[in-house]
């Protein structure tokens, strides 16, 4: 196998998911490769589900309204519907993980701030897994890091369904998710508006990004900060543009880094670096230490529900990624409902 930027940063010890439900992608990469896990979120379900549809899953899902009598006008029927669909695209997906890889699936934004319906989704969600031969231990759910949502994320923990934070940009999320047990949190690099076209102009492009980009310092003393105190919460970057902070990354030496299909080809057939480019960092620490010694849970996330109203900057990117997801959640039930109603007449 011929030594490539990819494997260069899989030597680091860093273990590197695919941020893709495209099978034919990940089949084709890990000729060259092995993934630990897949992530997903509701805008690549949306756009897995558009490509796929009319040759993996239409027949299914026609005969699963049928067959369980669903009323996909109501919204209980289509976001079942929904589920399915994510659970099928996912399943597409695990024969090309490690073999104690898990998929990981994000439950609705419209559940973000509701404690029992986050906790009734990513139920539902391991229940299909489990219907169609996907046990928990290779599931993993993804939870927007809001202070009702982590206190989700502890009660499924207790629960054996594993979580991994996400829409997470500062430490008091981090810490948080590492307090409500969270098997992953994955903080973003970039927000996730940069990877459409409304908010692609908002992309900034650094030639130094590990040390320029606002997001490093955050990154870095979150991964510093669980290594000194041993916690066992995987940190999985994620949001990444290109190569160059796929290798900035690597440099912070997270547990994970979840890649997009897309990155991932250009890794694959990178050369290697020099081992100064992909040699460890130290940065600042952003925050005083009292900061990551808080418990951030008690009193139903109090410490969570004023911490993050004084940052406006996290307050407005998980403001706008839950609304873009929302987006696209509807997009999939609106092509849903378009295309089943059209197998119905």
């Amino acid at each position: 196998m011929a030594n490539t930027l990819l494997s260069q940063i899989q030597a680091l010890g860093v273990l590197v998911d695919i941020d893709s439900m495209n099978a034919k992608a990940a089949e084709s990469l890990s000729v060259s490769t092995t993934f630990h896990s897949m992530t997903s979120n509701q805008a690549i379900v949306n756009g897995q589900l558009q490509i796929q549809w009319d040759v993996n899953l239409e027949p299914l899902m026609s005969q699963y309204v049928q067959d369980a009598a669903i009323d996909i006008s109501t919204e209980d029927g289509i976001l079942k519907v929904l589920d399915l669909v994510t659970v099928l695209l996912a399943s597409k997906v695990i024969p090309y993980l490690d073999k104690t890889g898990r998929v990981l699936v994000q439950t609705s934004p419209r559940t973000a701030y509701d404690k029992d319906a986050t906790v009734a989704h990513a139920k539902a969600l391991i229940s299909v897994f489990g219907k169609h031969g996907i046990s928990r231990d290779r599931v993993c759910i993804k939870i927007p890091a809001t202070p009702e949502s982590v206190l989700a994320c502890k009660e499924l923990e207790e629960s054996g369904i594993s979580t991994l934070a996400t829409c997470l940009f500062s430490v008091p999320q981090a810490m948080a998710a590492s307090q409500a047990g969270c098997l992953y949190i994955a903080p973003y690099f970039n927000e996730l508006r940069v990877h459409f076209p409304e908010g692609s102009s908002s992309y900034i492009e650094y030639s130094d990004p590990v040390r320029q980009h606002p997001m490093s310092p955050v990154i870095y003393s979150i991964i510093q900060a669980f290594k000194e105190r041993q916690i066992s919460t995987a940190v999985m970057p994620a949001s990444i543009i290109t190569v160059d902070e796929a290798i900035a990354l690597a440099r912070l030496r997270p547990h994970h880094l979840t890649i997009s299909d897309r990155v991932l080809a250009l890794l694959a057939v990178a050369p290697e670096r020099s081992d100064d480019e992909l040699a460890a960092v130290t940065l600042k620490v952003i925050e005083e230490k009292s900061v990551f010694d808080v418990d951030y849970l008690s009193n139903n996330a109090n410490a969570l529900q004023v911490a993050l109203p004084k940052d406006a900057e996290t307050s407005r990117k998980i403001k706008e990624a839950l609304e873009i997801f929302g987006r696209q959640e509807e997009e999939s039930i609106q092509f849903l409902r378009k295309a089943l109603s059209i197998n119905e007449a």
